[in-house]
């Protein structure tokens, strides 16, 4: 909440890129091979791009807001474990976050959607959403654990999330259904917005494998977050002398928490 930018482009930046994505964008049908339903479907080159949009833009704004929310809390969570606060408390607080978070971002543009046309399966659009939301910040809190420049972790979102969501997109690519791409981080969120889009189906294997995705960064993001404090727990620093003063020096436990 603090995240005044990230607030602006999730109240803003999503249902400006939602409209200019379906009312500037050409209608023209584009043939696309749904590996979900294992069929070609027809949908509108807008409706397409307002899809991979949608994806793309989630990406981009959890994950940075992961980041710099698991960054710029670094030393403060160092002086926590220092302290006695449990890690794993303290990691699974900041996948509530992201769960919340990614929750309510997903709906709010899944809601802005709706307003241009009907999906198919309403839900099915908005789980696929939360989906991809999850995965990227999922990527933000493990980049986070792992980078010390926040420049350098934007741009890996970034780069990441483009080469992912675009090479998905049958109209910047022709070979969207290339079975290649299944390999990619939001394969199965893209594949599950996509039925949800033109199909009345659950594409249940596809969203778990979405989930997956999550899971597993996730998993590496809580991995990282751990080794990286492994010195700071209440004692260990003074005991071993292995934490120097950038990770978790005595002194740092007078300071407060980050100015908001």
């Amino acid at each position: 909440m603090r995240n005044r930018l990230a607030l602006v482009l999730v109240v803003f930046f999503i249902p400006l890129w939602l409209t200019l994505a379906y009312t500037v964008s050409a209608r023209t049908p584009v043939p696309f091979f749904l590996r979900a339903a294992d069929r070609t479907i027809t949908v509108d080159g807008n409706i397409f791009i307002q899809l991979t949009g949608a994806m793309h833009s989630l990406a981009l704004i959890i994950g940075f807001m992961m980041f710099l929310a698991t960054s710029q809390s670094a030393d403060f969570d160092r002086r926590l474990l220092r302290a006695g606060y449990p890690q794993l408390c303290l990691v699974l607080a900041k996948y509530a976050t992201l769960l919340l978070t990614a929750a309510a971002v997903a709906l709010y543009a899944t809601v802005w959607i709706r307003v241009f046309w009907q999906p198919e399966r309403l839900g099915l659009l908005a789980a696929a959403l939360f989906v991809g939301s999850l995965i990227y910040g999922g990527v933000g809190v493990m980049l986070a654990a792992v980078l010390r420049s926040e420049l350098a972790g934007m741009f890996l979102i970034i780069m990441v999330s483009f080469l992912d969501v675009g090479l998905q997109n049958p109209i910047a690519n022709p070979a969207a259904g290339n079975p290649a791409l299944r390999f990619l981080p939001t394969y199965g969120a893209m594949q599950s917005a996509a039925t949800a889009a033109r199909l009345n189906v659950l594409p249940w294997s596809y969203l778990a494998l979405g989930l997956c995705w999550a899971l597993t960064m996730a998993a590496i993001g809580m991995a990282s977050f751990a080794v990286r404090n492994r010195h700071c727990s209440r004692g260990n620093g003074r005991a071993t002398g292995l934490a120097g003063p950038t990770l978790c020096a005595p002194g740092a436990l007078m300071k407060g928490p980050p100015t908001p």
